[in-house]
């Protein structure tokens, strides 16, 4: 992957962080709930895709 579109992933998936935090911190979710929801969304998306 050229260097460009690397950076390019990095600025749009930290915007899309600061988004998604910025969000949820208006519609008054605690960052607690958020926290576990995605460890919960992890933990289900890796038992999900796992291959024996």
């Amino acid at each position: 992957m050229p260097l460009p579109h690397f950076l390019m992933l990095l600025v749009v998936v930290i915007a899309a962080a600061a988004a998604t935090l910025w969000v949820a911190s208006s519609a008054g979710v605690p960052l607690a709930a958020l926290a576990l929801a995605a460890v919960v969304g992890a933990a289900l998306i890796r038992l999900l895709a796992r291959v024996e």
